[in-house]
């Protein structure tokens, strides 16, 4: 579909219609082939607040913009960053409309079970949630390197391997080309291809943008190699020649896009330099940040390198329409290209693989409004240094604009038909990404090929203030609003610089819920996805400039929100458990229970018989002593002026959470004790599996609902082994087996719940080890034959379901 006739606005406004969406807010039956969740994959982070904007305001003109649980739709940006345990998430509501904006990385990593940013404690919800009832629309294509075989793929295992709801896939373009799309699983003959229609292209608006006049010319500045000298005056002869085209028509934009932000940077500190009054004698020369003559064009850097404070606010003026009467300069990385509603008169751009260079294209004289006058124009520029493309890339297209001397749609060929080449996700590769455990080294399976290219592969940076190490242990975790995509090259510059040193970056262990500082920053193993807070004196970002590796100036940190209860969830957290209001156990398990019957029915689960049989079982472990010593204590340390719980009940909730902190790392691992030992990480869900098992091991759908309790926090899922800084059973219980605070032999005392009864049970662990054993199969031989027979999708989503009924039954019952 060529740029500029509202494509996000067709896919979206059809989206909302056969869903039932009608005007001023009235509802039809949906169509029930229709998924309720529309996902909005984009390939750049510039281009998410405009189409947030843009569906919000949809939404309110339609009367049905909502919050999850209200029965409305409502709209979620997926990005980076802890979680707000205060407010109602997204994926908590499931059975109704929502439309969900992020980036491929933020998108395909959730896709791919290891969701960047994110708890990945949590990374078996958003799995579940994107690919069961979810329509995918991913939008500019051409952009988004090795995650559109990805996307194709991923299309090909849910139709391969099955889901439990209905869930599609749109691939948007104006260089569409089906043979990217092709892969040893997915061949896009099949699927159905939509384009503009005879009665469309005949219309006066799509004529009026389709015939724009933009000359093509190539500029006579080239860029002849990548030294900092050559570089540097190829950005100043560039400076003043887009100066001098700019004043001939003031009042409107100009458009730069060059292909590295280095470089994009340095135009623009070319520019102000040159646009910059000049000091008085004696005076200290103009700085990057000082501020151009009143009368001078606006200057506007956009990359994708910025904080998202500072983004917000540029993308902002991007969409506006200056008032200056000298207008304005946009200088940009190819963050721009696509999807931003963005018409400029003039338009210089560095030289890029071809299809990028039609979607450059697309933001010049993009309505038509130029066309009187015939003032706009576009000039691209040579370029020998080929970052971050190929060199076989450039030429091609360098083959194609030569003598080209219109970039009209019309005018323009379609894209070569090449293919480049990505690594492929193989589907053994992809059922691996189940298991969400780190292996004993600490690591996770590198998902970072599959989602962009390794060139392109981003850290996430944020800056704090702090004197002394202590201090830097006492930190919140990251907030959004203040991280910064870093390119791991970046990166890994800013970290390697001299003055740089241990006690400088810190890293979030996530096992011991604690900040780390990186002992040689220099040499840190970096890998996608991962947050480092840096001391804000050491600089390496700039307000103005965004990420700026070489910059030593003190960072000023952004505002965070102090109040909000923000965790990053450790093995031992309990922050379900600790809640403001005690709640029994029995009160809790049939609280679940009803949850679970409400979920199912809603959604029309076929499975439903084990999702709620789980949820009844879920809790049984917390009888054990281990549960009930903390739950009892954690009561005590909140309410000292209390009675204590009554040791006759068992418990499920705390109370009195509300008068100490538990969030952030203000928080005490909690101490779970049995027979006078610590059971460090106790997991109260493998003591309820194992119970269950032992109760109703023969029992249809038996190891499913094992499986469900077991998962409930995701943290006890396809493999059962011991934590690493565990403490091993001694004395008298030496060699026994154990996991996860369990010991092999521990009781849950005789409980009464939801209907049931179960009687003092002794809980086995016999199914860690390999082969057959007392109990039949070994836990992972269950595991493995659940995957195979459910698949992925299935067995993720009934995972969920469970654990959205416990978080229900949670929240219902604190209010």
């Amino acid at each position: 579909m060529p740029t500029g006739l509202g494509k996000t606005a067709a896919v979206i406004l059809a989206w909302l219609w056969k869903r039932g969406w009608r005007a001023d807010g009235t509802r039809v039956d949906p169509q029930a082939d229709t998924p309720r969740r529309l996902v909005i994959c984009l390939p750049m982070r510039v281009l998410i607040e405009q189409t947030e904007a843009e569906c919000r305001q949809w939404l309110r003109n339609l009367h049905c913009e909502g919050e999850p649980g209200d029965g409305r739709v409502s709209v979620h940006v997926l990005m980076g960053g802890s979680e707000d345990l205060a407010k109602p998430l997204w994926s908590e509501h499931p059975e109704q409309d929502q439309i969900l904006i992020g980036t491929q990385d933020m998108l395909l990593s959730r896709a791919l079970m290891r969701g960047y940013g994110m708890s990945r404690y949590l990374w078996p919800i958003h799995f579940a949630t994107l690919h069961n009832d979810a329509m995918w629309v991913f939008d500019e294509v051409q952009l988004m390197g090795p995650g559109l075989v990805t996307s194709v793929q991923l299309d090909a295992f849910r139709r391969s391997l099955g889901t439990a709801r209905n869930s599609r896939s749109l691939w948007v373009s104006a260089t569409l080309n089906t043979a990217w799309m092709k892969t040893v699983d997915f061949d896009p003959a099949a699927l159905t291809r939509l384009t503009l229609s005879a009665e469309e292209q005949a219309s006066p608006a799509v004529r009026e943008r389709s015939a724009s006049i933009k000359p093509l010319a190539r500029c006579k500045i080239r860029l002849e190699g990548d030294t900092k000298a050559t570089v540097g005056a190829y950005l100043n002869a560039l400076a003043a020649q887009v100066l001098a085209a700019h004043t001939e028509q003031p009042a409107s934009t100009t458009l730069v896009i060059l292909n590295t932000v280095e470089r994009a940077q340095g135009l623009h500190d070319a520019l102000l330099a040159s646009l910059t009054p000049k000091p008085a004698k004696g005076r200290k020369s103009p700085s990057a940040e000082a501020a151009p003559d009143g009368d001078a064009p606006q200057l506007l850097l956009v990359h994708s390198r910025f904080r998202s404070a500072e983004r917000s606010a540029r993308n902002k003026q991007l969409c506006e329409v200056s008032a200056s009467a000298s207008g304005r300069i946009i200088i940009a990385t190819q963050a721009i290209e696509a999807g931003v509603d963005l018409s400029a008169r003039l338009l210089f751009t560095e030289l890029a693989p071809y299809a990028s260079m039609v979607q450059r294209f697309g933001r010049c004289n993009r309505y038509g409004e130029f066309n009187q006058d015939a003032s706009a124009r576009i000039e691209w520029i040579d370029v020998a240094d080929a970052k971050p493309y190929s060199s076989d890339e450039l030429a091609v297209a360098r083959d194609m604009l030569n003598g080209l001397d219109s970039a009209s749609p019309g005018s323009l060929q379609k894209p070569p038909d090449s293919t480049p080449l990505h690594p492929v996700l193989r589907r053994k590769d992809f059922l691996d990404l189940f298991s969400t455990e780190a292996d004993l080294s600490g690591f996770d399976i590198d998902i970072a090929q599959y989602i962009r290219d390794t060139e392109d592969a981003d850290v996430f940076l944020f800056w704090r203030d702090w004197a002394e190490p202590a201090e830097a242990k006492k930190q919140l975790p990251m907030q959004q609003q203040e991280l910064c995509r870093a390119g791991l090259r970046a990166a890994a510059e800013l970290l390697g610089r001299r003055d740089i040193k241990t006690g400088d970056v810190y890293l979030w262990d996530s096992l011991q819920r604690q900040w780390t500082a990186l002992s040689n920053p220099g040499k840190a193993r970096l890998r996608p996805g991962m947050s480092l807070m840096i001391r804000a004196s050491v600089g390496g970002y700039s307000a103005e400039r965004g990420l700026s590796p070489d910059r030593t100036a003190a960072v000023l940190p952004v505002d965070i929100d102090r109040s909000a209860e923000i965790a990053i969830e450790a093995m031992s957290d309990e922050h379900r458990s600790l809640q403001s209001k005690a709640v029994s156990l029995p009160e809790h398990l049939a609280d679940v229970e009803r949850a679970a019957q409400k979920l199912c029915a809603a959604l029309d689960v076929p499975e439903s018989a084990a999702v709620v049989r789980a949820a009844r079982w879920h809790d049984v472990g917390k009888a054990h002593d281990a549960f009930q010593s903390m739950i009892r204590a954690a009561h005590r340390s909140a309410n000292e002026d209390t009675e204590p719980l009554d040791t006759q009940q068992f418990w499920a909730k705390s109370g009195g959470r509300s008068k100490r902190r538990i969030a952030g790392v203000r928080w005490t691992p909690p101490r779970y004790e049995a027979d006078g030992v610590d059971r460090k990480h106790f997991r109260h869900e493998l003591a309820s599996a194992l119970a269950w098992i032992a109760r109703h091991g023969d029992a249809p759908d038996a190891d499913l609902i094992a499986f469900l309790i077991a998962a409930h926090h995701g943290k006890v899922r396809l493999s059962l082994r011991a934590l690493p800084d565990e403490a091993e059973p001694e004395g008298e219980h030496a060699g026994k087996l154990f996991a996860r605070g369990v010991w092999q032999g521990d009781e849950l005392p005789e409980l009464e719940f939801a209907g049931e009864k179960l009687p003092r049970t002794s809980l086995s662990l016999e199914l860690m080890r390999l082969g057959e054993g007392p109990q039949g199969a070994s836990w992972v031989t269950r595991t493995q034959a659940l995957l195979k027979a459910y698949g992925p999708f299935r067995l993720a989503w009934l995972e969920t379901l469970v654990r959205l009924a416990d978080w229900r039954a949670t929240r219902e019952e604190q209010q």
